[in-house]
C-alpha cells in the first residue's frame, strides 16, 4: 500500500495503513500520519468491474465536489474540508493510478472527527433529509450533460423489468414454476412503477444528478452531532429526484430488515418517512411542482425495482448478490414485497405528507 501511495501528491508521511470494512464494492484503507495533527489519507482500490468507465466515474466526482467546494467558498463557509469530500491527483496529474496488475486506486483526503450512523431514528431522518435535500439543492445547477452514468441503467426500472422478463423466459434454474405468483404481481405492478422513467423521457419529469446510495451511513456527522458531509460519490448519475427519495425510504422507513425472514415486522415507519420527508423539502427548494406530485411514489417505485433485481437474481441462479444459503435472494424478494405492499396501504398518507411539507 505504500508504494501505492507513492504516485499521489500527498503532504504527510504515512506510518500505519488499517483496512476499513465498508461497503461491498471497493477495498478501502486509512492511511495515518507521524502526528495526530499530520493529514491522513483515504485509500481506496476501485472495483472496475462493477464501475467500468474509471475515468468517467473519478471526474464525476471531481465535478460535484469541485462545484460544491466553489459554493461554499462563495458563501464564506469556512470549514470546507470538512464538509466535501477532497480528492487527491496522482504526480502525474490525474484523478487515479493503475497499478501492473490493472488495479485502479484513488485516494482523498481522511475527514477526520467525524462519524456515521446505522440505525435510524426520527431525529436523524429529519437532518439526513435536511443534508440530501441541500446536497441536491447546491448541485441542481451543474448540467447532467457533463456526468457519466457511472453504472448504466442502474435505477431504470423499464430496463430492470425487462431484465426480470428475460429471465422468466430463460428460466435458467428452473425456478419459474414455483414462483410464478410473484410474476404476476410484479408484471401488473410495471405500468405504475415504469411511468416515472416514461416522464422523463419525455422530458415532463426533470432529469437531477442523484446519489443513488441515499443511505443514513453515507452521511457524515461532526464532534457536534451536525451532518457534515455525504460520502460514497460513485454512483451519482442522472435519475429523477424519486431515486434518492426512494432509497432513503426503502431502505430507512422500513420497520423490518431487507432480507426480514419474518414478514410480519416488515412495515412503513410512518415517523421516519414524515422526518425525512419535512427536512428534505425545507432544503430541496428547487423542485417542480411536478416532481413534488410523484415523489411519494419514488418510495414505492424504489422498493418495486429491489424487489424486481432480487427475484431477477434468484430466478438466474444467484450470479449478482452475495447470498447466505440458497433461497437468500427469494426471502429477500419477499420480504421487499411485503414492504412494497404495506407502502401501497399506506400510500395516500405518504403523499399527504409530502403535501404537507411543500407548501
Amino acid at each position: 500500500m505504500e508504494k501505492i501511495l507513492k504516485y499521489f501528491k500527498i503532504k504527510s508521511t504515512v506510518v500505519d495503513i488499517k483496512p476499513l470494512k465498508i461497503g461491498h464494492i471497493n477495498d478501502s484503507f486509512i492511511a495515518s500520519g507521524e502526528n495526530p495533527e499530520d493529514e491522513s489519507y483515504f485509500l481506496q482500490k476501485i472495483n472496475h468491474h462493477i464501475f467500468k468507465d474509471v475515468q468517467g466515474l473519478q471526474n464525476n466526482i471531481k465535478i460535484v465536489t469541485d462545484h460544491l467546494r466553489k459554493k461554499y467558498k462563495d458563501a464564506g463557509v469556512t470549514n470546507i474540508e470538512q464538509k466535501v469530500l477532497q480528492l487527491i491527483e496522482t504526480k502525474d496529474n490525474k484523478l487515479f493510478y493503475q497499478d501492473d496488475e490493472g488495479n485502479y486506486w484513488r485516494v482523498y483526503v481522511h475527514i477526520k472527527n467525524t462519524h456515521s450512523y446505522e440505525v435510524i431514528t426520527p431525529e436523524l431522518a429529519y437532518e439526513a433529509g435536511k443534508a440530501y435535500g441541500n446536497f441536491h439543492c447546491m448541485i441542481a445547477d451543474i448540467p447532467t450533460n457533463q456526468l457519466v452514468d457511472s453504472i448504466p441503467d442502474f435505477h431504470n426500472v423499464e430496463f430492470r423489468v425487462q431484465q426480470l422478463k428475460d429471465a422468466v423466459k430463460d428460466d435458467l434454474v428452473k425456478r419459474v414454476e414455483k414462483t410464478n405468483w410473484m410474476v404476476d404481481e410484479l408484471m401488473k405492478r410495471a405500468d405504475e412503477m415504469c411511468l416515472p422513467q416514461q416522464l422523463f423521457k419525455t422530458g415532463k419529469l426533470p432529469g437531477r444528478i442523484n446519489h443513488c446510495d441515499t443511505k443514513i451511513n453515507n452521511l457524515l456527522f461532526n464532534e457536534k452531532d451536525e451532518p457534515c458531509c455525504i460520502v460514497d460519490l460513485d454512483t451519482m448519475m442522472i435519475s429523477t429526484v424519486l431515486s434518492d427519495f426512494g432509497d432513503f425510504m426503502r431502505t430507512a422507513a422500513n420497520t423490518g430488515a431487507e432480507d426480514d425472514p419474518q414478514l410480519d415486522n416488515i412495515d412503513v415507519n410512518l415517523e421516519i418517512y414524515e422526518a425525512y420527508t419535512k427536512g428534505y423539502l425545507e432544503k430541496a427548494t428547487f423542485l417542480t411542482d411536478i416532481e413534488i406530485e410523484y415523489l411519494a411514489l419514488g418510495a414505492k417505485m424504489l422498493t418495486y425495482m429491489q424487489t424486481v433485481r432480487f427475484f431477477t437474481d434468484y430466478l438466474n441462479g444467484d450470479t449478482y448478490y452475495k447470498i447466505n444459503h440458497p433461497e437468500h435472494n427469494w426471502q429477500r424478494t419477499l420480504a421487499q414485497f411485503r414492504l412494497l405492499e404495506q407502502q401501497e396501504k399506506k400510500f395516500k398518507l405518504m403523499q399527504q405528507i409530502v403535501k404537507k411539507y411543500s407548501k
